[in-house]
């Protein structure tokens, strides 16, 4: 069994222009010690998604339908008291800019600590052992020093690395990493997907990985699921997605990867247009405004998820068009 089944989840945000479709449709599993990767570019609901499962959307946002199960068991509809014995315990999650999700007006250490006692049944002196603990685990210098200082007196990497550890100190099952590379240069960035990666082999936790860098897909997920407009575009095993690809929005992003051994300093090719309005939902595929190869019937009817390998779907009537796809799961072609 996964230990996370989301089926046809329905997200909205209720704005006095009208409903706001934010995630449309969106199904997906992840199972242990797996990473599955979210990617697409800003507005395409890979946040929303995240805040969906742990229930902590902001108004006017709220799910309008669809099922989140947890180890079997249904969190849509559980009250606040009760998903908080789940948020940071069972399902934790690390936020894209560590300076705004750690209060500059508490110390270090009063954060860590509030946040295993909340969860576990350690007192305050083990709790700060824990938060030690945690800080040594996450690559910290001097962490009993560190307990004393605010964010502020942190350098970006280290209030990450901080982000990381309270994430971690109750040892969840499930790990959301939503885009927590976004703030920080580029060595920083492959010290703490190094750190990640290394302790969820330790670890044993599943990841989910939200971002918009096809580069950090590429170097640690399993899977891969590609959204555009608060659905699916493209998902797979990552290494079906980045040497097939059959989405054209998925090879749109993966042309505007920069080709760091080209010395002749090609241009990137950008994906043209705007994203779509999600107030006004086209009736077909809400990527056929932008697709250099859309067809009359792309933008009439929405494309369903179709199988293009044994481990990839494709929404995408371009593949219906070429003939390379089916509605039933391939089976294992013999070596």
């Amino acid at each position: 069994m996964s230990l996370l089944e989301v089926r046809d989840l329905h997200t909205s945000f209720f704005t006095p222009a009208g409903e706001v479709k934010a995630v449309n449709g969106l199904s997906f599993s992840l199972e242990k010690g797996k990473v599955l990767g979210i990617v697409g570019e800003s507005g395409s609901g890979k946040s929303v998604t995240a805040y969906s499962i742990l229930q902590i959307l902001t108004h006017p946002g709220r799910i309008v339908s669809g099922s989140i199960r947890f180890h079997g068991e249904e969190l849509v509809g559980k009250s606040d008291e009760e998903m908080r014995k789940i948020r940071g315990n069972k399902i934790s999650i690390i936020f894209q800019d560590p300076m705004t999700s750690l209060n500059p007006t508490f110390t270090i250490g009063n954060q860590l600590c509030e946040a295993i006692e909340m969860h576990t049944d350690r007192n305050r002196e083990q709790s700060r052992a824990r938060a030690v603990e945690m800080l040594k685990l996450v690559g910290i210098s001097e962490p009993e020093k560190r307990l004393k200082q605010y964010a502020y007196e942190l350098s970006g990497g280290m209030r990450q690395r901080v982000m990381i550890a309270m994430a971690l100190a109750c040892e969840p099952d499930i790990l959301i990493a939503d885009e927590p590379t976004t703030a920080l240069d580029v060595t920083i960035q492959a010290q703490i997907l190094e750190l990640m990666m290394k302790l969820q082999k330790e670890l044993g936790m599943a990841i989910m990985m939200i971002t918009h860098d096809m580069g950090v897909i590429a170097s640690v997920c399993d899977e891969v699921i590609v959204m555009y407009a608060g659905g699916v575009c493209e998902r797979g095993t990552t290494d079906a997605i980045f040497y097939n690809p059959r989405h054209e929005y998925t090879r749109g992003l993966m042309r505007s990867i920069p080709d760091m051994s080209d010395d002749e300093k090609t241009p990137l090719i950008p994906i043209t247009g705007t994203p779509i309005d999600l107030l006004h939902m086209p009736p077909g595929c809400p990527f056929a405004p932008r697709c250099e190869q859309a067809m009359k019937i792309c933008l009439q009817e929405k494309p369903k998820e179709y199988w293009v390998g044994r481990d990839h779907l494709s929404a995408c009537w371009m593949n219906v068009k070429d003939g390379i796809c089916c509605t039933e799961r391939p089976e294992e072609e013999e070596s």
